[in-house]
């Protein structure tokens, strides 16, 4: 019983490197002719092809036959036919394997990019809380929060969803400003006042401007989220020559929409720059102001009246004292 599983088993495999070997050179010619139908690569060439039909698969069809001559048995029409569609069969499968490794790559490179922008944010906001910036969170906005600083988180979460960090930090600095601004007009003008509403709503009005500029910004962002620039400069590096006329126009189209989307992020953001700037002279020149109130100096000055009469009334009552 177990000889004549051996027979066949010897059989079955001289068949199947008889089929393989007469297969190489019909997949080879449809390789040269169109290396993406016998090349399961991403990229293939014709020197991929030539060195899988022409060396790889004979040198193994070969390999299998001297391995199954030794008990001098002759092929079995299974092995052949089963030879003739083997490459057939695996050229699938191999495609299935390199599209699961590519995409497990492209998830791995995505999850790191991810990492990677998620700790130059975490360094960001580290830096602008040592620089006095106070940071939004916007999975939980600061309970007294107007509409303003809503929709500064909600700009700020837009920008980070389109991988844009450097681009949010702007979010936490017209944060910082706002307040900063509004905490200086309550201090300078009484509720109820004119002027009070008046600088509210100009500041309000700024803001507002200045989130229509970081939506605007997250939405061009977001729409360019998904090229990788590094990669396409790096593959129009390597493989420049070999690129076909309309695989090179399309890369290099990637590339002018990248910077053209660049240029127009840098033109918003210099806007939002401005409103900043806006800001700060706004609240330097509030602290300028004389409202004609002066309080506390007020209060102190005749709190050290009232000490220096109370101490003289003290020295008088010492010295009327009998003992």
């Amino acid at each position: 019983m177990g000889h004549r599983v051996a027979r066949s088993m010897l059989g079955f495999l001289q068949g199947f490197a008889y089929g393989l070997f007469v297969t190489c050179l019909p997949w080879c010619l449809i390789g040269l002719a169109n290396p993406r139908l016998a090349v399961p690569t991403e990229r293939p060439s014709r020197w991929q092809v030539f060195f899988r039909y022409g060396l790889l698969v004979p040198f193994v069809s070969v390999l299998l036959w001297l391995t199954s001559l030794w008990g001098g048995f002759g092929p079995s029409l299974a092995g052949w036919l089963a030879g003739l569609a083997a490459i057939a069969v695996a050229l699938p499968l191999e495609r299935r394997w390199h599209r699961w490794r590519a995409r497990r790559h492209r998830l791995r490179l995505e999850a790191r990019l991810e990492a990677e922008a998620a700790r130059r944010h975490a360094e960001r906001e580290r830096e602008a809380r040592e620089a006095g910036v106070a940071v939004l969170d916007t999975a939980r906005p600061p309970a007294d929060a107007d509409e303003v600083v809503l929709a500064l988180c909600r700009a700020k979460q837009a920008l980070l969803d389109a991988r844009r960090p450097d681009l949010a930090i702007q979010a936490d600095r017209l944060y910082s400003r706002y307040r900063h601004v509004l905490d200086v007009l309550a201090t300078r003008f009484e509720q109820g006042e004119l002027a009070l509403e008046r600088g509210r709503s100009l500041v309000t009005e700024v803001c507002l401007g200045a989130v229509d500029n970081l939506t605007a910004m997250a939405a061009q962002a977001g729409g360019v989220k998904g090229v990788d620039g590094d990669f396409v400069r790096r593959r129009l590096e390597r493989e420049g020559a070999r690129l076909s006329a309309v695989e090179r126009s399309a890369l290099e189209r990637r590339l002018e929409l990248l910077e053209s989307t660049e240029r127009r992020l840098e033109r918003l953001a210099a806007r939002n720059e401005s409103a900043l700037t806006l800001l700060d002279d706004a609240a330097v020149a509030l602290a300028r102001i004389e409202t004609g109130r002066p309080r506390t100096s007020v209060a102190a000055d005749q709190a050290l009246s009232e000490l220096r009469r109370f101490i003289g009334r003290a020295e008088r009552y010492g010295r009327s004292d009998p003992r």
